[in-house]
């Protein structure tokens, strides 16, 4: 098969006139799409903007497994929805994602939609058994070992993509592939938030670079600032606040257009990349409001007077040599060769 353009440098950055936008919601992209007979996954599928990301790929027809850390409150949240199984997995534990890919390929040769959709953010310093920074262990780590044990099921599927949910919030921060675990400096919640983020990206840019010759797609996307998650439960009001998610009077803000979006809108983008026709011929991809998004290039850093955010993707999180380099790091970090093959 004829290995399409990449996206190194952010080439491919430009809108394609999806026909959709920021308000457009999940249920409006999938209309007319039918996934009878596919197989999706989608981790973190029972909190959030996951559970809308799953029913509407469920009422599309797909067979959709969500991996849960609690398998409980994950049937829970997920009861009523037909075509779903919940398997047990957490990303800070490899030898969880090795048992659950395990039991997924043992059932299933091909996988069509692979939705890394968990996240934490902005959590206090934890680590993981081998001492990895938990944002970057769940967020970046957990899904590239997740997605390389699941890679003969992609490669089977004739057409598979793979999903990163990624975040504006790679604004925030420089990235930093020479300490990634905050090992030589001091511990900064934001700044490990954006250089996590922004491995989802590079991930997605060097996955479909490699993996469009197998017919495997991939990309990444900011799904919105969206009220109702359980992603800002280690932050407080008052930093939830700084980042403009709540009205003066308390209530959650809905301003799509602006960003701050409520969970259908906030699946819509996840859910356009993982089944639009519009991207059969494009991957490694930053995607937002529905859309293929621009190249950032206005951005100066954050300003602590008046919290904006921009659109669009940031040169460093689509660099050839980031990208590259990342993908050699996670391997050594997780012990796993990813060779895509």
């Amino acid at each position: 098969m004829e290995t399409k353009a990449n996206n190194y440098y952010g080439a491919l950055q430009q809108p394609i006139g999806s026909g959709f936008d920021a308000a457009s919601t999940a249920t409006e992209v999938i209309q007319g799409i039918d996934l009878s007979g596919k197989t999706a996954i989608v981790t973190g599928g029972y909190a959030g903007i996951g559970v809308a990301t799953v029913k509407a790929l469920s009422a599309a027809g797909a067979a959709v497994y969500v991996p849960a850390r609690t398998p409980e409150k994950a049937k829970k949240n997920l009861a009523g929805i037909p075509n779903v199984t919940v398997l047990e997995m957490d990303l800070m534990d490899p030898a969880s994602i090795n048992a659950f890919a395990d039991q997924f390929l043992a059932q299933h040769k091909s996988l069509d939609l692979l939705i890394n959709n968990a996240g934490v953010m902005m959590t206090p310093l934890r680590r993981d058994a081998r001492g990895y920074e938990s944002q970057f262990s769940t967020n970046h780590l957990g899904h590239f070992q997740l997605t390389a044990r699941l890679w003969p099921a992609l490669k089977n599927a004739n057409g598979a993509r793979v999903v990163n949910v990624s975040s504006w919030g790679h604004h925030m921060a420089a990235l930093d592939l020479d300490d990634p675990n905050f090992e030589h400096q001091p511990y900064d919640q934001s700044a490990a938030y954006a250089r996590a983020k922004a491995a989802n990206i590079l991930f997605t840019v060097e996955l479909d670079k490699r993996a469009q010759a197998y017919g495997v797609r991939s990309y990444s996307l900011h799904p919105g600032a969206i009220a109702g998650t359980d992603l800002g439960r280690d932050l407080s009001q008052e930093t939830l606040s700084n980042f403009g998610i709540y009205n003066e009077d308390g209530s959650f803000r809905h301003d799509p257009y602006n960003g701050y979006k409520n969970l259908e809108e906030g699946a819509s983008t996840t859910v356009w990349c993982a089944t639009s026709p519009q991207l059969a011929n494009i991957g490694g991809v930053y995607c937002e409001d529905t859309e293929v998004a621009p190249l950032d290039t206005e951005w100066k850093g954050l300003n602590p007077e008046a919290f904006v955010m921009t659109k669009g993707v940031t040169p460093e999180a689509v660099d050839k040599e980031n990208a590259q380099k990342l993908w050699t790091l996670s391997e050594q970090l997780t012990g796993i060769k990813f060779a895509v093959e």
